[in-house]
């Protein structure tokens, strides 16, 4: 399988590090030998129809701070619009920063793939949660896959227990813990008894938070989330406009006192049921969404199986990375059984 990798960030790199590091357990174990033919990042890209040494891509990037530094592979003014449209490859790993305002320029990247033959595996919630329909529509017409599991819960397989676990159920409602940075930052200030504001620098300080927290704190980061699960589990046609959202920003620290003397505590999370809302919620504190640090989880209730709750880290790069290559080796899966029938 020949792979484009279109950003070169902690995913990608992570992404990298995974294929060179089992290498030859995904030959002997799945039949699977990819080869990244293409990476792209801001400063431009590197190509080998041969396959390109990812640890020479590796090391340009840390000590040039990009693959376009390749003497014999780079190509600095060439951008990923041009690398999709020409290079030869079967997948499209499009790991850009998530964009909410306009999807930009994942979304592009995405048609490109989808418009020339390719494959996609998309970590990015920025197109999905703006286009999901869409994209879906388009990826069909063209023949082609689209995979995002690692856009919810990075490594932990909360889409494809929702899509394949629980095949033949009905899902009647979802509700969840669906980001790591709001989530550590309430622990904090329940357990340290200290303001929104200490509990966010001490998460910026630790890397869970961004300089501008804005995406994880305003709730935003887990409507993207609510949008993805409610079309590609629930079948619906939603899109981030149809969330109703409410941040942690105004969670006090005596409010989660208050809920502690009920033996509760307060969690941001996002419902999807008959409609779509996230918002800071009061649980008890045996409820199995009282998940305590960057953890994820989410209580799937079903018309049979009644609920169900899936605990798992919802953030890093190599946890997001194994999910690419869950997707990755999905799609080989698929398109081997395509051919056989």
């Amino acid at each position: 399988m020949r792979i484009i990798l279109v950003g070169f960030g902690v995913v990608g790199q992570s992404l990298a590090r995974i294929l060179l590091q089992r290498r030859s357990e995904l030959m002997r174990g799945y039949g699977f030998h990819p080869k990244v033919v293409a990476v792209v990042d801001k400063g431009g890209a590197a190509l080998d129809t041969r396959g390109l040494d990812l640890e020479e891509m590796l090391s340009l990037k840390v000590r040039e701070g990009t693959v376009a530094a390749s003497r014999e592979h780079g190509h600095p003014r060439l951008s990923a619009l041009d690398v999709i449209e020409s290079a030869e490859a079967e997948v499209v790993v499009e790991a850009t920063p998530t964009n909410i305002e306009n999807g930009e320029p994942g979304l592009s990247h995405i048609k490109t793939a989808f418009r020339t033959g390719k494959h996609v595996v998309t970590t990015n919630k920025g197109p999905l949660a703006l286009a999901l329909p869409a994209l879906t529509e388009l990826a069909e017409y063209n023949g082609v896959y689209l995979r995002f599991s690692g856009t919810v819960g990075a490594g932990t397989p909360i889409l494809d227990l929702a899509k394949k676990c629980l095949l033949g159920d009905r899902i009647i409602s979802i509700r969840g813990v669906l980001n790591g940075t709001t989530n550590y930052i309430l622990t904090e200030m329940d357990e340290e008894r200290i303001t929104f504001q200490q509990a966010l620098e001490e998460a910026q300080r630790l890397g869970y938070a961004e300089a501008d927290p804005s995406m994880d704190v305003d709730g935003l980061d887990t409507a993207c989330k609510l949008v993805i699960m409610a079309n590609w589990i629930m079948g619906e046609r939603v899109t981030l406009e149809d969330v109703e959202v409410e941040g942690i920003r105004n969670v006090t620290r005596e409010a989660l006192e208050e809920a502690s003397r009920r033996d509760c505590t307060i969690r941001l999370i996002g419902f999807i049921d008959d409609h779509l809302k996230v918002a800071p919620t009061e649980i008890s504190k045996d409820d199995p969404l009282a998940v305590k640090g960057v953890l994820n989880a989410v209580t799937f209730t079903s018309e049979f199986a009644g609920e169900e709750t899936i605990i798992g880290r919802g953030a890093g790069g190599m946890a997001t990375a194994s999910a690419v290559l869950r997707d990755l080796l999905n799609i080989k899966e698929t398109l081997s059984t395509r051919l056989m029938t």
